[in-house]
């Protein structure tokens, strides 16, 4: 079954990255749908997923996390970056 997290980071108002959205099936596809609307970047991590998952709705990402949701932050700045 199809899972997606969605997150957002502001460092001027938050110390970590949030998690603001997640799910499974059809809800996975709705997130999926959402980002690409808005032109938001998509990366497909299933094992960070399946760790993001666990974490509540809008609470920020656990510390033992920072280093593979950084490598995510990584990916999407070199991505916006060449637009």
């Amino acid at each position: 079954m199809k899972k997606a997290v969605a997150m957002r980071y502001n460092p001027s108002k938050e110390n970590a990255p949030r998690v603001v959205a997640k799910g499974a099936g059809t809800t996975a596809e709705n997130i999926i749908k959402i980002a690409q609307l808005h032109n938001l970047p998509i990366q497909k991590d299933e094992d960070l997923v399946e760790l993001l998952s666990k974490v509540e709705l809008d609470r920020e990402v656990p510390e033992k996390l920072y280093v593979a949701v950084a490598e995510v932050f990584s990916f999407i700045y070199k991505l916006t970056n060449k637009r």
